[in-house]
């Protein structure tokens, strides 16, 4: 495969030159962005490695879950995404382990606390209510706090540009293994003054066996899924200076589960509910933009395994709630200087009732301080040097810090820079479970990463060289049964990205991202077993030269063809290599490479209508992702979007 994929290389590097000479006045170094400095920034005055999934792609993505469109993108990989619908979705960005991506929505952190690593749950956040995603990597800590490791993603859910009063959009869509989906939003702006926007989202499927019959006898049943979400998002512009905004998010689904790798169950479900509030405010004057945000947020979890076919009856019920509160400014300093000065405070607690005991000591507190000087010159010298101070109720305190330079030259070209420092501070699961550890220190890291990027109409081209170093890793300890602080963790790797405009109709995506992990954590694999009390033995500590559930190597690439701005076509590729997965009870399971293929046509009728078909997994390839459960195997979606 290795030198069909070099020669493969080679042959999109020449077509870099033969296409650029085509048109070299692009702009689109320029497209503006927000999640690198918390305001409105074009992507050419920082070094930030920064990838938009924009409003258009996002709309020919109403078939995909959130995890499927984020698979798709450098140096992400998306644990469940390919698998069955309402799979737990485990997010590495450049090989760090779950928990190390912090999800924003519209900006704000959002997080579960009850989850053991602190994530959040994507599979709450249909694609359909999400107007654009911005996805910044490397360490963001500086600016976005703990769990920032490896880097952020902003959903955007916030229309722009709404002028009329009342406007209207609905999908519906169906297909095989019995999958409906629905959308429907009401949107608008009134008297120049008032916007709203408020959607609901439907998705519900029969599914299929989550868990792997390996001998094709055992009849396991089908696992369903059934999701809603309903959210709304107010702002009222009381004058050109000043505004007031409000948010309000419930989403809820119920899943069906199996008994785990290779094993069937019935009736067992994962029931979650999230439920957000808010609001926000930003006043302008005189160079500086002033704005505050406040977000409360619940989280219900209940895994409950019925008794009725004979199991074993379990009932695990989870509460989080988090409050979140920031205000920062942002001040010209002269032309080329922009000042950022801010401060949150973030409370978490948790609690857990099962049929193992309960605990309800779970509440902790951050408080943090920071500042970033911007540097932006028309000679296409650009740089960031931002620090963070912050302060645990556990754990004490930590500093970030980072420095961010880049330079644009002849409107086309940009080379960058990055050094870094992030951390993730221990969860509440992690301190108080009866598996905890309450002297746990956070997990920090050094990020050093660079790169080189060409920008014109035609070809766009990104080509990034990444290192990350973690100390004091947070992670389980299988000899004593409690989370501890491992030693060391090192990654490296490279992502290259590229967009060609081939012709006015015909256009070619494609990615590729190697991640190259070494760690010092126990072993996964007992060297003995104590059968009197179900014990088993492990070496204290191992050297591993890959991750868990990473590939080493992943493709995407999509070829698209559009014709009168009526009729569309996309068909696409994605690869992962072969990575391994844990069992604890014997070797790491090595689950094999592979490659799927995915299509997706639509016809607009009018500005009003349109109808799209989508297929993923084209030749119903077998494959796993994750040891002893199913992928998808062929889906077949196809609906209509009615716009008014």
């Amino acid at each position: 495969m290795s030198k069909k994929f070099f020669a493969f290389l080679a042959a999109l590097m020449g077509s870099h030159f033969l296409f650029a000479q085509n048109d070299t006045t692009g702009k689109q170094l320029d497209e503006v962005v927000v999640t690198a400095s918390k305001s409105n920034m074009k992507q050419s005055q920082t070094g930030k490695v920064i990838t938009v999934i924009s409003h258009d792609e996002i709309n020919k993505s109403v078939a995909k879950t959130l995890g499927q469109l984020l698979n798709e993108q450098a140096g992400i990989t998306i644990n469940g995404a390919l698998n069955n619908a309402g799979s737990n979705q485990s997010i590495y960005m450049r090989g760090a382990a779950s928990g190390r991506t912090l999800i924003l929505i519209d900006g704000i952190p959002v997080y579960d606390p009850s989850i053991s690593d602190n994530s959040f749950d994507i599979n709450l956040i249909p694609v359909d209510n999400i107007e654009r995603i911005e996805i910044c990597k490397g360490a963001q800590s500086t600016l976005y706090g703990s769990d920032a490791i490896a880097g952020v993603i902003n959903i955007i859910t916030i229309k722009q540009n709404i002028q009329n009063p009342f406007n209207a959009k609905a999908t519906l869509a169906g297909g095989n293994y019995g999958t409906i989906r629905g959308n429907a939003q009401l949107y608008g702006k009134i008297a120049d003054a008032f916007v709203y926007n408020v959607r609901y989202s439907k998705y519900k499927t029969d599914g299929f066996s989550t868990a792997y019959d390996s001998s094709s006898k055992s009849n396991f049943d089908k696992d369903g899924y059934n999701g809603d979400a309903l959210a709304a998002n107010l702002a009222w512009n009381v004058t050109r200076q000043f505004t007031i905004k409000g948010f309000a998010q419930y989403s809820h689904y119920k899943t069906d589960l199996d008994g785990g790798a290779f094993t069937d169950a019935r009736d067992y479900t994962n029931t979650s509910k999230n439920l957000m509030l808010g609001g926000g405010a930003v006043y302008k004057i005189a160079g500086t933009t002033i704005s505050g945000n406040y977000q409360y947020s619940t989280y219900d979890r209940q895994l409950l395994e019925d008794s009725t076919y004979g199991q074993y009856y379990y009932n695990d019920k989870y509460f989080g709630k988090t409050q979140y509160v920031e205000l920062f400014a942002s001040s010209k300093i002269g032309s080329n200087l922009t000042w950022l000065n801010g401060a949150d405070y973030r409370f978490s607690e948790m609690n857990e009732h099962s049929n193992y005991g309960n605990f309800t000591d779970t509440a902790a507190k951050q408080v943090s301080v920071y500042s970033s000087l911007f540097y932006a010159a028309k000679s296409g010298l650009n740089a960031e040097f931002g620090g963070r101070f912050n302060s645990h109720s556990r754990y004490g305190t930590n500093y970030t810090y980072t420095f961010n330079p880049s330079f644009v030259f002849n409107d086309e070209w940009k080379i960058y820079a990055s050094v870094s420092s992030g951390f993730k501070a221990p969860t509440l699961f992690e301190l108080y479970s009866s598996y905890g550890d309450k002297n746990l220190k956070p997990e920090t890291s050094v990020n050093y990463e660079g790169g080189v990027q060409y920008s014109t109409k035609v070809f766009n081209s990104r080509v990034t060289y990444f290192s990350r170093k973690i100390k004091e890793g947070l992670d389980f300890d299988y000899i004593n049964y409690v989370y501890y602080n491992f030693s060391l963790q090192n990654t490296h790797g490279i992502e290259w990205e590229n967009k060609i405009n081939i012709t006015k109709q015909l256009s070619l995506n494609f990615n590729y991202t190697w991640i190259h992990t070494r760690e010092e954590v126990q072993s996964r694999q007992p060297y003995a077993y104590d059968p009197v009390n179900f014990i088993y033995f492990f070496n204290k500590d191992t050297t591993y030269n890959y991750s868990l559930k990473r590939p080493e190597h992943s493709i995407n690439a999509s070829l698209g063809w559009k014709q009168n701005n009526k009729f569309f076509i996309n068909v696409g590729l994605h690869y992962e290599s072969k990575r391994y997965d844990a069992v604890y009870v014997s070797p790491d399971a090595l689950l094999k490479s592979f490659v799927i293929f995915n299509a997706y046509t639509e016809y607009v009728f009018s500005k009003y209508v349109k109808a799209f078909v989508d297929a993923k997994n084209l030749a119903n390839k077998k494959f796993f992702t994750i040891n002893g459960y199913n992928s998808i195997p062929f889906i077949f979606t196809a609906g209509a979007t009615v716009n008014l």
